[in-house]
């Protein structure tokens, strides 16, 4: 188990190595000149190449690219063109609402679609299997931002009985920051009345992200049941005469449950990567809206720093989730 943790804590140091080098190079290749965008449309000749060598971005790429990777083995993410902020800073400010979102996200598509695909699975053929596969082709078929738009359309503009967007509103003041999720932090420091405000805010853009996710993990759920309840272990277990729940939860659902483990993990890396329209959409502070900002403005450093950190969770993510996978099946033992 130790070297199997070893080995995939190793796999960090090329995935950052990939990702700094492939954002680099995308960073050179784009066109356009994010110093005359920094400097400003009155800023002179000399401004500019002021601004460029304070940055570096007049010395080869090369250069440039060496300079970075050496800041990063120190913790530094480099600096913000167009605010001159440290991006380390601004990582550790927008990536709690992110996580926020994105857990939040998870746990409606796993808290629904692992029984939902256990239910399906017990009445397959029938019209409750028809009724999810339908609900799920058109979860997984609809774009997240048109959902996002939908549901503020619905709930917040018609029945306006939630938020249109944003984290809390401007006249009410988050709690004091313990885990940088709000309504965690409002549940720690006893604050009901931010809880529920924090938690309003946050269903519909958890919705939106969650209904693709939450289709797939009920099909897998689906199919995974549907085979294990072939097994011969399964049919040995009826024919001792074990109780039918037992069989169900013991013997069924912690064996179907494994192959849609890794579903989870996956899915979790692509909610953080995919999070840019729906935080775009509601005006979620997080990394996918901060990434969104320096992209329109050609501010390379602050995406080389968001993807650098969604990598590194992604392979976290998928870690834990091969643990995982180990402690419920007792047939995977890692050595």
């Amino acid at each position: 188990m130790i070297r199997f943790i070893l080995r995939r804590l190793l796999l960090l140091i090329p995935v950052i190595i990939g990702l700094t080098m492939i954002m680099f190079a995308i960073a050179r290749l784009l066109p356009g000149d994010p110093v005359g965008l920094a400097a400003g449309p009155n800023a002179t000749a000399a401004e500019r190449a002021a601004l460029a060598t304070e940055f570096g971005l007049d010395r080869p790429v090369w250069e440039q690219y060496a300079t970075y990777v050496g800041g990063l083995a120190h913790g530094d993410f480099g600096t913000s063109l167009l605010t001159r902020r440290p991006v380390g800073a601004d990582l550790a400010a927008y990536l709690p609402a992110t996580l926020e979102l994105v857990f939040a996200a998870m746990f409606i598509a796993v808290a629904l679609g692992i029984p939902l695909g256990l239910l399906t699975a017990l009445w397959r053929n029938r019209w409750p299997d028809y009724v999810s596969q339908v609900l799920a082709i058109g979860a997984i078929s609809m774009p997240r931002f048109f959902l996002g738009l939908l549901l503020q359309l619905c709930f917040a503009m018609w029945l306006m009985w939630l938020p249109l967007g944003g984290r809390l509103p401007i006249i009410v003041f988050p709690p004091q920051p313990i885990t940088g999720f709000i309504t965690l932090d409002a549940l720690l420091t006893g604050d009901w009345q931010v809880f529920t405000t924090a938690l309003r805010h946050l269903i519909m853009p958890a919705v939106a992200l969650s209904l693709s996710p939450l289709a797939t993990i009920m099909r897998m759920m689906r199919a995974s049941t549907i085979e294990v309840m072939g097994q011969d272990y399964v049919m040995t277990a009826r024919a001792l005469g074990l109780p039918r729940h037992k069989i169900l939860g013991r013997v069924i659902a912690r064996n179907a449950v494994s192959a849609t483990l890794t579903v989870i993990g996956l899915y979790f890396g692509w909610l953080l990567g995919g999070t840019v329209l729906v935080e775009t959409v509601f005006d979620w502070p997080g990394l996918g809206l901060y990434a969104t900002k320096a992209i329109l403005s050609q501010d390379m450093m602050p995406v080389i720093g968001v993807a650098l950190v969604i990598g590194l969770i992604f392979v976290l993510a998928n870690l834990v989730i091969d643990l995982a996978y180990g402690l419920i099946n007792p047939k995977v033992r890692y050595a």
